[in-house]
């Protein structure tokens, strides 16, 4: 998976179509995620589209695995769990996720019905580190 920085730099060289095109992308290299991981447990409330996330931890470190049903939120989705992966927990459940997603200004870029789910899935991103980081 890509970082942030290396997403947000070719973003800012994108207009319009383009950045959809990146979001599409990005979604497209997501870890595989099992069908039965997707649950009710583990699908964020509140998004338009059906998005789930999954944590697994590998050496001190959270790996999300995340899917969607839609190729955009799938990419906001990968946007996201960018910004996370391959993190420690302690770390994870302490960051900014909003503000390290704040330059890419998707409440701009994006109809409010695909962006409405953002706060939820980083909340439950967050929720999930600090559970973990707890144990």
């Amino acid at each position: 998976m890509r970082t942030l920085e290396d997403i947000q730099e070719e973003y800012e060289f994108l207009e319009g179509d383009e950045r959809y095109r990146l979001l599409i992308e990005l979604g497209r290299e997501l870890d595989e995620m099992p069908a039965a991981l997707k649950t009710d447990a583990t699908l964020v409330r509140g998004c338009s589209a059906q998005v789930w996330v999954y944590p697994t931890t590998e050496a001190d470190k959270l790996h999300f695995l995340a899917d969607s049903n839609a190729a955009i939120t799938k990419g906001i989705v990968a946007l996201v769990i960018s910004t996370v992966q391959d993190k420690p927990a302690a770390e994870v459940a302490k960051m900014d996720i909003a503000g390290a997603l704040a330059p890419f200004d998707l409440k701009n870029q994006l109809s409010s019905n695909r962006t409405q789910g953002v706060p939820n899935m980083i909340a439950l991103v967050q929720e999930h580190a600090a559970r973990i980081a707890q144990d």
